[in-house]
């Protein structure tokens, strides 16, 4: 069982993300809502302060879709 002091600062922590990011908070959202069917292609690029990047991507598979599902239905 979570500690609930650790709860309450995660929560924390999880309010000010919303607040600095609000752009990534509406993607991932808008992702969520539409879902990722299989074959969708996910790619992440990271450039760090200097300009270095770098970029991974997947592709979905049957199974993250299966439990991608079952996260959705997981009731707290």
């Amino acid at each position: 069982m979570p500690n609930p002091a650790d709860i309450i600062k995660l929560m924390g922590m999880k309010n000010r993300f919303e607040k600095d990011h609000p752009k990534m908070v509406s993607f991932i959202k808008a992702m969520a809502a539409q879902g990722l069917p299989e074959d969708t292609v996910i790619e992440i690029t990271v450039t760090s302060p200097e300009g270095a990047k770098q970029t991974a991507n997947m592709k979905v598979l049957a199974s993250d879709v299966e439990m991608l599902n079952q996260l959705k239905n997981m009731k707290p």
